[in-house]
C-alpha cells in the first residue's frame, strides 16, 4: 500500500473506532454514578464512617461534573473494547485473508477477556494502593482527597492494567503473521520482565511489594504463555516448510 492509502486506511479505522466510542461514552454516563459509588468505596473504608479521617473534596464547582465525563469516557473506552481492539489489528494487517481472519476472530476472543482481566486487576489492587499511600498521613490530620485526581489516578490505573494483559496477545498474532519469530520473543524475556517490574512499580506504590506482586505475577505468566504459544506455531511452520521443500525435492 503507498503512504496515501496507508492514510486512508488509518482515517477509516480511527473514524469508525471514534464513533463506537462515542456511541459507548453516552451509555457511560448513564452508569457513571454507579461506577463512581463503587470506586470511592476504599475511601469509604479509610473513613470508617468517620468524614473527618478521610473524605472525597470537589475543589470547584464543575469539578463533579468533570468526573462524571471522564467516568462515563473510561466506561465507554472500556464498553467499545472489541470494536477498536478489532480496528488495531485489522490496520495492522489490512489485507486480511481466510487464515489471518481466523487470527482476528481468535484476537478478539482473547484479547478482551484479558483486557477486562487486567481492568478488574487494576480494581483489585486499588484497596491497598489507596490504603498504604494514605497510610502516611500522620494521625492529627486528615485526609482531604480531591475527587478528581484520585479518580484520574484509579481510572489510569485500571485501563493500564487492562492494556498490559492485551499486549501478550499482540505479540502472539504479530508472530501468527511472520512479523516476529518465538525466538526474538524468548531472547527478550529479561527485558520483558524488567519492563514489567518498572510498570508494577510505577502503578503501585513503592511500600506496597504485595500489590505490585499481584500486577507482575500475572503479567510474566501470560509473556511466557504467548512466547509458547509462537513457538509451537512456528515448529508447526518450520515442519511443513520442511515437508513442503521435501516433496518439491522428490518430484
Amino acid at each position: 500500500m503507498s503512504l496515501g492509502a496507508h492514510l486512508v486506511e488509518l482515517r477509516k479505522r480511527l473514524f469508525r473506532s471514534a464513533l463506537a466510542l462515542i456511541l459507548a461514552s453516552v451509555a457511560g454516563w448513564f452508569v457513571s454514578q454507579f461506577v463512581l459509588d463503587f470506586l470511592r468505596q476504599p475511601v469509604l473504608v479509610l473513613a470508617g464512617g468517620n468524614a473527618s479521617e478521610a473524605v472525597l473534596n470537589y475543589a470547584q464547582i464543575t469539578s463533579s461534573f468533570d468526573l462524571r465525563m471522564q467516568i462515563a469516557v473510561t466506561v465507554g473506552v472500556i464498553l467499545s473494547s472489541p470494536v477498536w481492539l478489532y480496528q488495531v489489528w485489522a490496520f495492522i494487517v489490512p489485507a486480511l485473508v481466510r487464515r489471518e481472519k481466523l487470527y482476528a476472530v481468535g484476537f478478539i476472543g482473547s484479547a478482551i477477556p484479558l483486557f477486562l482481566l487486567g481492568c478488574m486487576s487494576g480494581v483489585y489492587v486499588l484497596p491497598n494502593i489507596v490504603r498504604v499511600l494514605t497510610g502516611f498521613v500522620s494521625e492529627q490530620d486528615a485526609a482531604i482527597i480531591d475527587a478528581k485526581q484520585y479518580f484520574d489516578f484509579v481510572l489510569k490505573l485500571v485501563l493500564a492494567c487492562g492494556i498490559a494483559f492485551v499486549l501478550p496477545v499482540f505479540l502472539v498474532l504479530l508472530n501468527f503473521v511472520g512479523v516476529i519469530s518465538a525466538g526474538a520473543i524468548i531472547k527478550g524475556w529479561r527485558v520483558a520482565i524488567l519492563l514489567i517490574a518498572v510498570f508494577t512499580a510505577i502503578a503501585t506504590p513503592a511500600a506496597d511489594i504485595f500489590s505490585m506482586f499481584l500486577l507482575a505475577v500475572p503479567m510474566v505468566f501470560l509473556y511466557f504463555v504467548a512466547a509458547g504459544v509462537a513457538w509451537i506455531h512456528d515448529r508447526g511452520v518450520a515442519k511443513r516448510a520442511a515437508a513442503l521443500d521435501a516433496e518439491l525435492a522428490g518430484g
